[in-house]
């Protein structure tokens, strides 16, 4: 038998269970309690899982598809297919059949694995049409006891299938691990579709790897560490920062109970690694400023009191000045009185570390949250790149993406595009060489991503090249900037910037945020029936045009917002507006919009919309109402 090496995702956990065989290794909760799996449980788990996948007839080289909530199976799932020498693949939780059958298909898969009943429902529905899917393993059974369907068979039984699998062939499982190369594609992750149909992007086991070893050398974790894993197990984010890592240096990985609980989980644990998306950061400080509004008065006068004392140890941090001895007091009085308090209530009292990724941060966000105490860095990867730059300690630039990482040539081009080299990227995409050819060119791949390096050597983002805008006056402007500044706002949930070549100032469709808005106009005595009738109230026109004027006072005068339109519904990705990730389709929603956008280059004061709508059972519907053309000056 050729000697096991911890240079593939399945090596390292079998190299992690001979190093650390009691220590704990994953911590779920479940029915309010946690429970600790140690490293030895979690191979033996895994290696039994893949056995019987072996037994169900998992041959090298085929495709099983995982959906399901963030939870030790799912993990488990992956980790085995990889073992077997099978590819693992994923989707989100919120797909609906259509988009999942065109995984299945597109992947060849012919294994699935699902959470619960809702996530198994989902392939029965679609299962006639999938002539290669033999076999649905599930492992949540509830509500799943009368099913008369023999395709499939629970986590648990293939678990015992395979123990029994492994006395008739022992020493097999490490016989397959052994045949792993770091070459071995370990799994096709599906982007995210902002420009059509998502693509399978293929990552080998030494990509993941060495992304992984080289986020570690920014962001030094030990195994005594705990990290939550709350990213969607179907990004490749998880991979990076979360779960590679994770069998790298041995931090134990936990996850909450249900995604609902994830706050209140995240709390009792006390991770000392955090990373989240935009989106959520903006939604932990929104709900911060949400529930400072509802305070007692003397809560609020002790946040607007400290606050600004936040503020200015941010700005001297940010800017790479040492504060003076009278700030560093009064911080310590703002920590005590309320920065600790108020870390303890988001879980993030013992965070070392705080990482956000996947799309630009509102720079007011960044700030608020360096202010309360936390050292929040921001990174910058992409599936097919990999991991790009990221802030260093003590060189944290919050208008930046940090400086290139460990092993990562760039190259930025005359277009303004960045280029990467480095042994993180992927492969290529699945069955499609001509996607592949467009991406990668000797050795390097074309990230898409308008970039600027500074002095310093941060990589400045942006935006994507094909989304940075030009008006027909030639004046460039960065709708993600734009959007990112307009989220921070408390009454703005999402908004989309429209311009381009044969226009001549930039506009902006603007989603309100239904709750926070709500309790504005309960408090002003601001009556009304629905979302439809308070989006268009001249009021609530003008509490969002504050907003629009305060982040236009950044923006050279050609590139800002000069109308804007509140939307009647929410962007919703169950109608293709957002992608799963929650990421503006920005192609279709111009398509889908049209009429409403002409309006505002038209003169016209208001426009009838006619917008289908699908709702989460599958309904169709037509929402008809007036929306109003507003001015931003």
């Amino acid at each position: 038998m050729a000697q096991l090496t911890a240079d593939t995702i399945p090596g390292l956990i079998i190299a992690n269970s001979h190093k650390r065989a009691k220590s704990p290794a994953m911590c779920m909760k479940r029915f309010g309690i946690w429970q600790r799996y140690d490293w030895q449980d979690y191979c033996e788990k895994v290696k039994n899982f893949s056995l019987g996948l072996v037994q169900m007839g998992l041959k090298r080289g085929d495709v099983v598809c995982i959906i399901g909530d963030n939870e030790p199976e799912w993990f488990w799932g992956e980790f085995s297919v990889q073992a077997a020498g099978a590819i693992a693949t994923g989707t989100f939780v919120d797909s609906i059949p259509s988009e999942l059958k065109y995984i299945m298909e597109h992947s060849g898969a012919s294994i699935a694995i699902a959470n619960d009943q809702e996530q198994v429902d989902k392939f029965l529905q679609i299962k006639d049409e999938l002539p290669l899917l033999r076999k649905i393993v599930y492992w949540d059974p509830k509500g799943l006891k009368n099913y008369d369907e023999p395709a499939l068979i629970s986590f648990d039984e293939v678990i015992a299938s395979g123990r029994e699998y492994e006395k008739s062939h022992p020493g097999e499982f490490e016989q397959r691990v052994s045949m792993l190369t770091p070459d071995d594609t370990a799994f096709i992750y599906y982007t995210s579709g902002t420009t059509g149909l998502p693509k399978g992007a293929i990552l080998t086991h030494r990509a993941l790897i060495r992304t992984a070893w080289s986020f570690i050398s920014r962001y030094p974790l030990t195994e005594k560490d705990d990290l939550i894993s709350n990213f969607p197990a179907a990004w490749v984010g998880d991979s990076y920062f979360s779960t590679i890592p994770h069998l790298l240096t041995g931090a134990r990985l936990n996850f909450a109970e249900e995604p609902d609980t994830i706050a209140q989980d995240t709390r009792e644990v006390g991770p000392n690694f955090v990373i989240y998306g935009p989106r959520q950061w903006e939604g932990l400080v929104s709900e911060i400023q949400v529930k400072m509004m509802d305070a007692h008065w003397l809560k609020r006068f002790v946040f607007n009191l400290f606050m600004p004392v936040g503020y200015r140890m941010a700005d001297f941090t940010l800017e790479g000045k040492k504060p003076p001895l009278r700030w560093k007091i009064l911080y310590k009085i703002a920590n005590l009185m309320l920065f600790h308090p108020l870390k303890d209530k988001l879980g993030l009292s013992r965070v070392r570390f705080a990482v956000t990724g996947s799309s630009v941060l509102s720079l007011d966000t960044f700030r608020f949250i360096h202010a309360i105490g936390v050292s929040l860095r921001q990174n910058y990867a992409s599936t097919e790149s990999g991991y790009i730059s990221s802030h260093s300690e003590g060189d944290i630039r919050f208008e930046s993406v940090g400086r290139p990482a460990r092993g990562v040539e760039v190259r930025l081009m005359d277009s303004g595009e960045l280029w990467v080299r480095s042994d993180c990227m992927f492969s290529g995409y699945y069955n499609n060489p001509e996607k592949t050819r467009q991406v990668l060119y000797n050795g390097w791949c074309r990230t898409g991503d308008a970039v600027n390096i500074d002095q310093h050597g941060h990589v400045l983002f942006l935006d994507r090249l094909e989304h940075m805008g030009e008006l027909r006056t030639g004046a460039k402007y960065a709708p993600q900037y734009i959007e990112g500044r307009l989220r921070f706002s408390p009454y703005i949930k999402d908004a989309m910037v429209i311009g381009g070549p044969e226009r001549d100032y930039v506009t902006a469709i603007v989603n309100m945020d239904f709750t926070m808005v709500g309790k504005w106009a309960e408090d002003h005595h601001i009556s009304y029936t629905t979302f439809v009738d308070l989006s268009q109230r001249d009021e609530v026109a003008e509490l969002v045009r504050r907003d629009i004027n305060r982040v236009n006072s950044y923006l050279p005068v050609p590139a800002r917002v000069k109308k804007f339109v509140l939307m009647h519904k929410e962007f919703d990705a169950d109608e293709a507006e957002l992608t799963r990730t929650r990421k503006l389709r920005r192609e279709y929603m111009e398509k889908r919009y049209q009429k409403l956008i002409g309006a505002m280059y038209e003169g016209d004061s208001e426009i009838k919309i006619e917008a289908p709508v699908t709702y989460r059972d599958g309904r169709q519907g037509v929402v008809t109402t007036s929306i109003k053309v507003r001015n931003a000056d």
